[in-house]
C-alpha cells in the first residue's frame, strides 16, 4: 500500500484516538433498554444495592463516551449524561404504552412480554425514544449511531428527530422508514414498508419541514408512502397498502389504492402427472 496514503491515514487516526467507538455508545443503548425491561436483561442482581450501581455505571459510561466529544457538546459531559438518565422514567412509562399498544393491535401477540421480548417494532421504538431524548439534550452523533444501530437490528428505520405520540404500534416493521421532521400523533398504527418520506428538496432547505404529519389514531397499511412536509393525515385516516400520498387528507379519510389484478381459472388438464421425491 501507498506510503503517503498510508501516513495520511494515520494521521486521520491520531486525530480521533480521544473519540470513544460508536460501539460503546451501542452497547450503552442496548444496556439502557435492558434495564427499562427485565425481561430483557441479561444481567442478574442480588441486591438493590447492586442494581444502583449498575446504573451508576451506565451514567458514568455515558459520560466517558461525552467526554470524547468535549468540544462538541452544549454542557459538560457529566450534566448531560445525568440528564440523560433522568429521562429514563419518562421513557420507560412511554414505552409501556406503545408496548400495550403493539399487544392490544396485533392478534398473534400473546402478551406484553411477548411483545417487549420479541417484536422488532418495540425494539426500534425503544431505541428511537432513547436516541429522541439525546436529540433534545442537543447531543450530536450519538442519536445518530442509535438509530443505526436500531436499524440494523430490526430493518426499522427512525430517524431521532423525529416526533412521535404515544401509544405507538409499529406491526412486523421491516423495511418502515420515517424521516427526521416527521410528526406523529398518539395512537398511530404503521405496517411494514411504509415511508413517511420527503419530495426531493435542496440541502439548503434542510432544517424546513420535509416530512409529513401523521395526527392521532391513524393506520397506515403496508408499502403506503406518504412524503412532504406540507402533507398532513387527519385524525382517524386508514390509508391503504401501496398507497402513494404527496397531499393532505381531512380527518376520517380512507384512502386506498386500486390495483388491475385479473384471475383466470385454467382448465384443469388431464392425465396429470404426480411425483413422489
Amino acid at each position: 500500500m501507498d506510503k503517503e496514503f498510508l501516513a495520511q491515514l494515520y494521521e486521520d487516526h491520531m486525530h480521533t484516538r480521544h473519540l470513544v467507538p460508536a460501539s460503546a455508545t451501542c452497547l450503552f443503548a442496548e444496556a439502557v433498554i435492558q434495564l427499562l425491561f427485565p425481561p430483557l436483561s441479561e444481567k442478574r442482581y442480588t441486591s438493590l444495592s447492586d442494581f444502583e450501581l449498575h446504573t451508576n455505571q451506565l451514567q458514568v459510561n455515558l459520560e466517558r463516551i461525552l467526554d470524547g466529544m468535549r468540544s462538541t457538546l452544549p454542557e459538560p459531559p457529566a450534566l448531560l449524561a445525568a440528564a440523560v438518565m433522568n429521562e429514563l422514567p419518562q421513557i420507560h412509562r412511554v414505552l409501556l404504552g406503545d408496548a400495550e399498544a403493539i399487544t392490544k393491535g396485533d392478534p398473534a401477540a400473546q402478551s406484553m412480554e411477548e411483545v417487549i421480548r420479541t417484536y422488532p417494532g418495540f425494539k426500534a421504538v425503544a431505541l428511537y425514544r432513547l436516541a429522541h431524548a439525546m436529540r433534545r439534550l442537543q447531543i450530536p452523533l450519538l442519536p445518530r449511531v442509535i438509530s443505526a444501530f436500531a436499524h440494523a437490528r430490526t430493518g426499522i428505520d427512525i430517524h431521532p428527530g423525529a416526533t412521535i405520540g404515544e401509544y405507538f404500534c409499529i406491526d412486523h416493521g421491516t423495511g418502515v422508514v420515517i424521516g427526521e421532521t416527521t410528526i406523529i400523533g398518539n395512537c398511530v398504527k404503521v405496517y411494514q414498508g411504509v415511508t413517511l418520506g420527503a419530495i426531493s428538496v435542496e440541502k439548503s432547505m434542510a432544517n424546513i419541514k420535509r416530512h409529513p404529519t401523521i395526527e392521532d389514531h391513524v393506520v397506515i397499511y403496508a408499502g403506503a408512502t406518504i412524503l412532504g412536509g406540507n402533507t398532513v393525515v387527519g385524525t382517524r385516516s386508514i390509508i391503504g397498502g401501496n398507497v402513494w400520498l404527496t397531499e393532505s387528507v381531512p380527518p376520517y379519510s380512507r384512502v386506498y389504492h386500486h390495483p388491475q389484478i385479473k384471475v383466470r381459472k385454467a382448465p384443469e388438464p388431464e392425465n396429470v402427472l404426480n411425483f413422489s421425491i
